[in-house]
C-alpha cells in the first residue's frame, strides 16, 4: 500500500474511532443516571440558564414554560440545540434516552416551577 493511502486510511481511523466510542456511549442501551443528569442539568446547563434556571446568557427555564413544548422538541433542542443562538448541541454527550429524561425533568420535576417562585 502507498505511502499517502497509509496516511489517509490512518487519518480515517483516527476520526472514525472517537465517533465509534461516542456512539457506543450514548447507545439505547446505556442506562440513564438521574443523578448524573440533574447534575448536568443545575450545573452544566446552569452556567448559561443560571444555577436555580431563572435565566443568564440562556433564557430561564420554569416547569411552566417547558410544559409549553412536546417532550419530543425538547428533547430535540437538547440533542441538537437551536441554530443561530448559543444553545449547543448535546447530542455528542447525551443518548436521546438522557436528553428525553432532561425534557422531562423540566416539564415535571423542575425545581423552579414559575418565575414567581
Amino acid at each position: 500500500m502507498p505511502k499517502r493511502a497509509q496516511h489517509l486510511l490512518l487519518l480515517c481511523l483516527a476520526w472514525l474511532l472517537p465517533q465509534a466510542a461516542l456512539a457506543e456511549a450514548g447507545s439505547p442501551t446505556s442506562p440513564v443516571d438521574p443523578e448524573r443528569l440533574e447534575t448536568l442539568l443545575y450545573q452544566d446547563c446552569g452556567s448559561c440558564h443560571g444555577m436555580t434556571l431563572r435565566g443568564g446568557l440562556g433564557p430561564a427555564l420554569p416547569q411552566d414554560r417547558m410544559q409549553a413544548l412536546s417532550p419530543e422538541a425538547l428533547t430535540h433542542i437538547i440533542r441538537h440545540g437551536i441554530p443561530g443562538t448559543a444553545m449547543p448541541g448535546w447530542h455528542a454527550l447525551l443518548s436521546e434516552e438522557e436528553a428525553r429524561w432532561m425534557a422531562e425533568h423540566l416539564q415535571t420535576d423542575n425545581r423552579l416551577k414559575t418565575l414567581d417562585d
